[in-house]
């Protein structure tokens, strides 16, 4: 039986999202003081992000299915309780190590945030509904990633200590726990068979292996660093589990509730749902780009290029509540087909005729747009449709986590195509052993204004193949929409 739906519970749910999707956004912003208070290096500083994706990776499918089975409210209050004292410990590190753990138990709580209110949503509103609220579930993440930058830099400068990040994480965390008790429903999934402890660690263990292969590739030298043991040999594990995974599910005992039904693992539509989550993520990650590539090809000043991050970021604000509202008009996959073509039109305007500011705003807005569409509705309900209530909860969590797969390698992939594309330039002038940034700063100490508008022109070139990759990740989309709404999935 469904729960009423609250609107009260609702916003609690999305406070806590908003909350938990802030958090790297925050600390990207503080990563050099970080470092400085640690006295670590720049690579040491990224694993405080790192670890925190591993850990939501690994947490996400998991939370998932623990909240059908043991109840959504029950495991929401349990994540935002560990969320916050992991922040808590994070503010209180007294070394680095200490930090990195806490940052570990942070991100257990975070992992399973989004996943349970989307479950909340799909389980107590009509499917009338379902798709303008997901979408709004999609607009927070996308909010959140604009706002944290701004917002970090901002509680920096007043509080003068990079702690204070964290540590406002705690009134909300509270606020959240106590209005959740009184206004949010308990729902779940009636089980009464065994959980799928043996699947659950070779999932647990294959994510890991997977996540910490792409951690270890080196942008600067991919495909040297993919044929090392510490990529190479984490891949091969991870298929090792991956595929003992698989075999154990289809294996399952007749007492034990599969932790991911094997007829999903064979079902077309799911798999490639989850393809094209992996895409989603990958488009999200071009976020990480826009600066630089500003920077690098208009030259505009590393203090106003955050700016030109304002049209993909509003559009993909705007493209997650209009990608809500599409899927209950159109439907999933039609909504996906669209998104595809919209993601495909802006990122391909961008690549070929981005060659101004005023082009370049106009097209990401676009690019923002399409791929936006694609961060709350389309992708949840798909899969919800595929999956069936009873396994809603370990699909979205699995969907969550393949685009989390692929927020993680692309950034690896787009650095090896800029950096690729510098190269004939960075050997002409004698800086090929210094990464791009490095480079260029050189040029503009130097005020060779010869040389400065050759690199401009270089990283027109250089970043035209990373946006040429994400047209062909939304070609894909948007196929794969296409595909699964002439088979009327």
């Amino acid at each position: 039986m469904q729960a009423k739906p609250k609107t009260f519970a609702l916003v609690i749910f999305i406070l806590g999202v908003f909350m938990s999707a802030l958090d790297n956004g925050i600390i990207s912003s503080a990563l050099t003081t970080i470092e400085y208070s640690f006295n670590i290096s720049a690579v040491q500083g990224t694993w405080g992000i790192t670890l925190y994706t591993l850990g939501m990776a690994i947490a996400t499918p998991i939370i998932g299915k623990l909240a059908d089975k043991f109840g959504r409210k029950k495991l929401f209050l349990i994540e935002i309780s560990i969320f916050a004292l992991g922040s808590l410990l994070v503010a209180l590190s007294p070394s680095f190590i200490f930090f990195l753990a806490a940052r570990l138990l942070q991100s257990f709580g975070g992992g399973g945030i989004f996943i349970i209110a989307s479950s909340h949503i799909l389980s107590t509103y009509s499917k009338e509904k379902q798709g303008a609220l997901l979408g709004a579930l999609g607009a927070i993440n996308g909010i959140a990633s604009v706002v944290g930058p701004n917002l970090g830099s901002l509680v920096l400068n007043v509080t003068g200590h990079w702690s204070w990040l964290f540590l406002i994480n705690l009134p909300i965390a509270v606020f959240v726990i106590i209005a959740g008790l009184i206004a949010i429903p308990e729902t779940k999934q009636s089980h009464t068979q065994q959980l799928d402890i043996r699947g659950l660690t070779l999932l647990t263990f294959g994510i890991l292996s997977f996540m910490l292969a792409i951690t270890n590739l080196q942008s600067g030298a991919l495909l040297a660093s993919l044929l090392t043991v510490k990529v190479l040999g984490l891949f091969a594990l991870g298929i090792v589990f991956f595929g003992a995974f698989v075999w154990a599910e289809k294996n399952i005992k007749v007492k034990t509730d599969p932790f991911l039904p094997y007829s999903l693992l064979k079902s077309q539509g799911f798999l490639l749902t989850l393809l094209m989550g992996l895409l989603s993520g990958t488009l999200i990650a071009i976020f990480v780009f826009i600066p630089s590539f500003v920077e690098q090809t208009f030259g505009i000043s590393a203090n106003n290029s955050g700016i030109f991050m304002s049209g993909i970021g509003l559009g993909s604000i705007v493209g997650a509540g209009l990608g809500g509202m599409l899927v209950s008009k159109l439907g999933a996959t039609r909504t996906i087909t669209l998104s595809g073509i919209i993601s495909t039109i802006g990122f391909g305007l961008i690549a070929f005729f981005g060659i101004s500011t005023i082009l370049f705003i106009a097209a990401s807005s676009v690019a923002g747009l399409g791929f936006g569409m694609l961060m709350g509705a389309p992708f949840s309900v798909l899969i919800n449709q595929i999956a069936g209530a009873k396994d809603s909860g370990v699909a979205l969590g699995t969907l969550s986590v393949s685009r989390q797969i692929g927020l993680t390698i692309a950034p690896t992939l787009y650095a090896t195509i800029v950096q690729n594309g510098f190269s004939e330039f960075a050997k002409s002038v004698g800086g090929s052993h210094l990464s791009v940034e490095a480079l260029y700063l050189k040029l503009q100490k130097l005020g060779d204004t010869v040389q400065i508008n050759l690199f401009h022109q270089t990283a027109q070139s250089a970043y035209q193949g990373l946006f040429l990759l994400a047209v062909a990740a939304s070609l894909i989309i948007l196929a794969g929409g296409f595909y699964l709404n002439r088979k009327k999935i």
